[in-house]
């Protein structure tokens, strides 16, 4: 098994994930992060984040990816059976954890990934 190395830019981008209240995006942790790394290590470390199960990715409406921490999931198994909220004013995505959507799908149809995204306005912008 491959050993994970916690740099630096790691750390950061870490803590940053795990003390937002909405799923940031790249260019939103480039922004934050003020040259702690470079766009190209931001990418390389939500890879390496996502498959250690740490973070999940989130595709908002508008086709942008989003990053938010795990809640419950294991480097075997991720389970993000919730929610996605993005607000169409402030752009925010959350997660919203107490809905658990359910579908069922035809046979011999194999599920990889889920990903529940719904657009609207958030309290904030209410």
């Amino acid at each position: 098994m491959k050993q994970t190395r916690n740099t630096l830019a790691k750390t950061e981008i870490l803590k940053l994930i795990e003390t937002s209240e909405v799923a940031l995006s790249p260019a939103e942790i480039l922004a934050i992060l003020h040259g702690v790394c470079d766009r190209v290590t931001i990418y390389r470390v939500l890879d390496r984040l996502t498959e250690e199960g740490i973070i999940h990715k989130i595709a908002t409406i508008e086709g942008v990816i989003k990053y938010a921490i795990c809640q419950n999931c294991t480097l075997e198994k991720h389970n993000h059976n919730h929610l996605h909220f993005t607000c169409e004013r402030c752009q925010t995505t959350t997660c919203i954890t107490t809905v658990e959507p359910s579908f069922t799908l035809p046979e011999k149809y194999k599920i990889k990934s889920v990903n529940f995204t719904i657009s609207g306005i958030c309290p904030e912008c209410n």
